[in-house]
């Protein structure tokens, strides 16, 4: 198979590729950029391009790129007061020990 051949693809890797590249697209990266990064997103994701057989049973996709996260990861906590966010870690600590003594008994 020639390098950037794309016929092996499912049309579900087909279909998440071009859903990543519209949003690297939206945020500013050349359409040519934008493909290399889905497909090696989608390749990452699946490894690799494949036609899996027998009544829908493909190798199951865990998403490991999904999950990275991306720039307004840290947006809402950074917006936030220190105050404010001392007081959820305060309050998150109370519950974890809270939990901790029920399940302790």
């Amino acid at each position: 198979m020639p390098r950037g051949e794309k016929s092996k693809y499912t049309d579900k890797q087909e279909r998440k590729a071009d859903h990543i590249a519209e949003g690297y697209e939206k945020r500013g990266v050349s359409d040519k950029e934008a493909e290399r990064r889905a497909w090696a997103t989608v390749n990452k994701d699946d490894g690799g391009g494949k036609n899996e057989g027998g009544s829908g049973r493909g190798k199951h996709s865990g998403h490991p790129a999904a999950h990275k996260g991306g720039k307004s990861g840290g947006k809402a906590s950074a917006s936030r007061s220190a105050a404010s966010r001392s007081e959820s870690a305060r309050k998150a600590a109370a519950t974890r020990k809270r939990n901790a003594e029920h399940r302790a008994h």
